[in-house]
């Protein structure tokens, strides 16, 4: 028994080397990448490892499961600028529904500010501008099977809309957690071994088009009397989505009455890139009738060849209001390599 338990620790640990050997050979083939950024700052804080243990609204983005958990209704805000001054947005809503479930809301949004329009004739530019977006409308419903089981699913439409071209797909994200006695420190299931798994972004492909995709061209160039401004149209290839798969574990190393110390590591699995591995952790402070304070730290991009991700931090605050209500604070930052130094505000109501 014990020389087979090594032989599967063994094939184990070969497939997971073997995994994270491979490089990444789908890099660029995918549109619509707003979508792998990473949204909620507790998160972002933590390295983008939060599968597992999430459980406020942002769980949304991260796991649908984790929405199932959340103590209260929230709200929030998240404001995140982004490389190249490109702003990104993220506002999200749970709502928890007796004996039904939580329901959520969550719109996503990436700017790419004016940009002038340039031509080979042109190309200091024309003294116009055009302006790129692109948004993802969700709705999420998770519901808590049993006290150590949940499941939760996101609808969303996604548009991308670059001057007058513009592509849209459906898609939806899938995710479980489960809340296992194993290393509890107080014998409880919610207080052992977290395993969270999500797939995002499984929908159908984009395509663009537009009236900027049409262009005059002679079907005829060498013949004289024809129709030499014949409408013609660039006819776009369909592209995929960034299909993600995470899956990670969590656990509370350090859990007492006032204080809580969060671990965990996720694994990653994109369509357009290598597999890669992040780390976070998370302190939490609470001090009755007052409110909690967290500090989050982790690293992103473990194992990803020429990965420009690294260090991330943050910090956090509720702090409790009249009424049974509370205000939600989250920074964090980001190390973005040769890219800069990226930074995360959000705020929220719990109610």
């Amino acid at each position: 028994m014990k020389r087979k338990t090594v032989h599967i620790i063994l094939t184990v640990l070969l497939m997971t080397l073997t995994v994270f050997a491979q490089k990444p050979y789908r890099v660029g083939t995918t549109a619509a990448n707003f979508l792998e950024i990473g949204y909620g700052t507790s998160g972002i804080a933590m390295g983008d490892a939060c599968v597992s243990s999430v459980k406020n609204v942002s769980a949304i983005y991260w796991n649908p499961a984790g929405l199932a958990f959340i103590p209260k209704n929230e709200a929030i805000f998240a404001y995140q600028p982004w490389v190249a001054d490109i702003s990104t947005a993220f506002v999200a809503t749970g709502i928890r529904i007796a004996g039904i479930g939580t329901l959520g809301l969550h719109i996503i949004h990436a700017g790419y500010g004016d940009i002038p329009v340039t031509n080979m004739e042109a190309q200091e530019g024309t003294g116009e501008m055009y302006s790129a977006d692109e948004y993802a409308f969700g709705i999420t419903y998770a519901r808590e099977l049993t006290n150590w089981f949940s499941f939760g699913a996101t609808a969303k439409y996604i548009t991308s809309k670059i001057w007058h071209v513009s592509a849209s797909a459906l898609a939806v994200d899938l995710g479980v957690l489960v809340q296992t006695k194993f290393f509890s420190l107080t014998g409880k299931r919610s207080d052992g071994l977290r395993i969270g798994m999500s797939i995002s972004n499984y929908g159908s492909r984009m395509r663009y088009d537009g009236i900027d995709l049409v262009y005059p061209i002679d079907p005829l160039p060498d013949e004289n009397g024809n129709y030499h401004d014949v409408p013609g149209q660039y006819r776009m290839s369909y592209w995929e989505l960034p299909l993600i798969f995470r899956i990670g574990t969590s656990l509370d190393v350090v859990k007492m009455k006032h204080h809580v110390l969060t671990l965990e590591v996720n694994a990653l699995h994109p369509n357009n890139n290598a597999e890669s591995v992040n780390v976070g952790g998370q302190y939490a402070f609470k001090i009755p009738q007052t409110g909690e304070f967290f500090l989050r730290a982790g690293y992103k991009g473990l194992f990803m060849p020429e990965s420009q991700y690294g260090f991330t931090v943050g910090l956090g605050m509720v702090k409790y209001l009249m009424n049974n209500v509370s205000l939600k604070v989250d920074y964090a930052y980001r190390d973005v390599g040769i890219l800069g130094n990226m930074h995360s505000y959000s705020i929220g109501i719990l109610f």
